[in-house]
C-alpha cells in the first residue's frame, strides 16, 4: 500500500509541475490577414508596423500599427504594468523586437497604417542610417509615450 500511495504522490507532483511549466506566457503569433486590432479594429496586414501587447495573466492584445499599442498604453496605463511589449522591425518585416529595447523613427517618408508615420527598428544606429534616406526624428520608447500623447 505504501509503495501505491509513493506512486500517487510522486504522479501527482509530477503533473503539477508539469501544469505549471505549461502555464508561461508567450506572445501568439500574430495571423496577418485575419487577427483584428484590439485598439482600432482594422484588420492586421502590415508585416513591418504591427505590434503586441501580453499580459502577465497571458491576454493577448494585438495591433495594426505601432501608434496603435502607444495610445491604448496612454490610454490604459496599467495594461502595459508587468507586460511583455513587442513592435515589428520595419527592416525585418514580421520580426518582433522588444517595445523598450527598439528604436523610433517618425517620417513621412515612411507611411504607417494609422497614419503616424511611426516605425520601429533594432537600434539607434539603424534609425540614424533611415535618417540618411528619410526626413524625421529618433526616438526611444518612453519618449514615444510621451509625443503621441499630446
Amino acid at each position: 500500500m505504501n509503495k501505491f500511495k509513493d506512486f500517487f504522490c510522486m504522479s501527482m507532483l509530477l503533473l503539477l509541475l508539469m501544469t505549471i511549466n505549461s502555464c508561461s506566457v508567450q506572445p501568439e503569433p500574430i495571423q496577418y490577414g485575419h487577427d483584428e486590432c484590439s485598439y482600432c479594429k482594422m484588420t492586421i496586414v502590415d508585416k513591418a508596423h504591427s505590434a503586441q501587447l501580453v499580459t502577465k495573466k497571458g491576454k493577448q492584445y494585438k495591433y495594426d500599427a505601432v501608434e496603435c499599442l502607444v495610445w491604448n498604453i496612454n490610454e490604459f496605463p496599467e495594461i502595459a504594468e508587468n507586460s511583455i511589449l513587442l513592435v515589428a522591425d520595419y527592416q525585418n518585416p514580421g520580426n518582433m523586437l522588444s517595445a523598450g529595447q527598439a528604436s523610433y523613427i517618425i517620417s513621412t517618408g515612411i507611411k504607417s497604417p494609422m497614419g503616424a508615420n511611426l516605425s520601429a527598428v533594432e537600434d539607434e544606429q539603424k534609425v540614424d542610417s533611415l535618417l540618411q534616406y528619410f526626413k524625421g526624428n529618433k526616438y526611444k520608447w518612453e519618449q514615444l509615450l510621451e509625443v503621441l500623447s499630446e
